[in-house]
């Protein structure tokens, strides 16, 4: 196979695309025998996979360079295609559904194909192409809005990555100068951001009232494909999230507060957890990379086999320059069967995070990718986070390559930093339930609800420095909130998951590994909740889940000597 960089990138034909797609669905629809059927199947998912295939191509490499003119053009038809590549597996979902041969073909490729299928005939319907093009406009429209920040700081002009390291600085006017900056950045264009997302928020309802639902709440879980759980069940999840881990939380920020030897803790110093500065790797981005390889070659067969093949078809970009896309993520590119990861290398313990947690996503995919179904490769969204988060655990007996005498600094910083992750997760969740129930509200009152449930989960964050952070500006920054509606409380559930993985391989470190590697195997072959069954994990959304897995963390903490760090 060839390097990432030779992948072969053609523009696609729509009407010929879709000409012979609805040829394809009539001679599945009218095959005579379940052999026949089957035959057109496997290739409606060739199709299927190398439309997909051009569509990750040109979202990696407009990510990689937004201001290449071919790609971001590319990125524009791309935009205005996928809702018809949507139409068009609609009309394939539902030839599956009424299929004669239903039966056979659930025996042959497995039931939750056809829950699948089911829920996104739900979510579809051709009077919503135009919204949903304007969706896609609108949501690319915010991330190059974020990847135009060009922030004059320390002597020179930096992106929002780059600001990353002074807002962990050991000076504490320097990361409070370096936040000040940050939010002077989205203060000059709030009224974008917020034009930006009123429209996404009124565009997202219409198609929900359009499609007959009383607004986006539902429509949003259905286009998530969450089969086996709805918003009261995790209303409930987050009720225990504020009754078991908020106090904690609480309690870890008066630890740091201690350890910063700061009257009161601010905004901006956060970030910083030590002193003596966070835990950071030791080296360069070519050594971190280096080290990976040690890391997985020694870690399982399987690790190393995966991870040579990222090296070696060099499926990784993970430096930050100028004109790069914001953020991380790990994308798969069907044609060639291979996992993509994306980053920005920064300086700061997120560069070997990268390394194992989209890594873990990467993995997962390697480990199904041989699937024929394309719903197959990947999990439904919170299952996927727990390859992600889990593999951060797993990784931890080889942490001293990358963090040497830091070591123990990073785990506790790593761990607690998780723990205290998960309260911020269910603020962004509870805020979006509120923003879909409440769509005709105005950007100032959605900036005032911001802040109000922040205080509930987050009550330690004084702004009292930032008046746009004050006035609830904050979650601009979160890209989820205006991409992925929803999308957000499914890194908290893995989080839990990955806690219990952690749990486990502290006991049979082996046994917890055969779990974790059966979950990737199984790629998306089943629903969430039967993913966590089938991993021998707990079901968060029991009352006494969390209090029970989160004991023997607490524990670990207590006994933990911060000061030293």
């Amino acid at each position: 196979m060839n390097k990432f960089n030779d992948f072969i990138y053609e523009k696609l034909d729509m009407e010929s695309i879709k000409v012979e797609f609805e040829k394809l669905v009539d001679k599945f629809t009218n095959s005579s025998t379940f052999t026949e059927q089957s035959n057109v199947f496997e290739k409606i998912n060739d199709q299927r996979n190398h439309i997909e295939t051009m569509m990750t191509l040109v979202s990696i490499r407009h990510s990689i360079d937004t201001t290449d003119e071919f790609y971001d053009k590319e990125n524009d038809f791309m935009d205005e295609f996928g809702p018809e590549i949507e139409e068009m597996q609609n009309k394939f979902y539902s030839a599956l559904v009424e299929s004669k041969f239903r039966k056979e073909l659930e025996e042959k490729w497995g039931k939750h194909l056809f829950s699948i299928a089911d829920m996104q005939l739900k979510v579809f319907d051709s009077s919503i192409i135009e919204d949903l093009k304007n969706e896609n406009k609108l949501v690319s429209e915010y991330m190059k809005l974020l990847a135009s920040a060009k922030i004059l700081f320390d002597g020179e002009e930096r992106n929002l990555s780059q600001m990353t390291p002074y807002a962990q600085s050991v000076e504490r006017n320097i990361r409070k100068d370096a936040h000040a900056c940050v939010s002077k950045f989205f203060l000059e264009n709030e009224s974008d951001f917020d034009r930006i997302f009123d429209k996404l928020v009124k565009t997202r309802n219409e198609i929900a009232i359009k499609l007959g639902y009383k607004n986006y709440v539902e429509l949003g879980y259905l286009k998530l494909l969450r089969s086996d759980y709805d918003a009261e069940m995790v209303k409930n999840y987050r009720k225990q999230v504020y009754e078991n881990i908020v106090p904690l939380s609480n309690e870890l920020r008066k630890r740091q507060e201690k350890r910063l030897k700061v009257d009161k803790l601010m905004h901006y110093d956060i970030n910083l957890n030590f002193l003596s500065g966070n835990a950071t790797p030791k080296g360069s981005p070519e050594w971190i990379i280096d080290n990976g390889k040690k890391m997985y070659t020694e870690m399982s067969e399987e690790t190393d086999e995966f991870f040579n093949f990222m090296n070696d078809h060099k499926l990784m970009d993970l430096e930050t320059k100028k004109g790069k896309a914001n953020g991380g993520y790990c994308t798969f590119v069907s044609d060639y069967k291979a996992p993509f990861i994306f980053s920005n290398f920064n300086g700061t313990s997120g560069d070997v995070d990268v390394l194992t947690h989209e890594a873990g996503h990467a993995f997962q995919v390697y480990s199904s990718r041989n699937y024929e179904i394309p719903e197959y490769i990947w999990p439904t969204l919170e299952a996927c986070e727990i390859h992600s988060m889990s593999m951060e655990f797993f990784a931890w007996p080889w942490m001293n390559l990358f963090f040497e005498e830091d070591t123990e600094k990073y785990k506790f910083d790593h761990l607690t930093g998780a723990l205290l992750f998960i309260p911020y997760g269910v603020t962004v969740d509870e805020f979006q339930h509120w923003v879909y129930e409440n769509p005709n509200v105005t950007p100032k009152e959605r900036k005032e609800k911001w802040r109000e449930i922040e205080k509930k989960y987050l009550p330690y964050k004084d702004y009292s420095s930032d008046e746009f952070l004050e006035n609830g500006g904050f979650w601009f920054r979160q890209g989820h909130i205006f991409a992925n509606p929803f999308y957000y409380i499914d890194y908290t559930l893995a989080q839990i998951s990955a806690f219990e993985f952690w749990n486990k391989s502290n006991i049979d470190r082996e046994k917890a590994w055969s779990d974790y590697l059966k979950l990737c195997k199984l790629g998306g072959s089943k629903s969430y909740l039967e993913l966590v069954k089938e991993a021998n994990l707990v079901n968060p959304f029991i009352d006494g889940s969390i209090a029970k897995i989160i004991k023997p963390i607490e524990q670990w903490i207590e006994n933990i000597d911060d000061s030293k760090f």
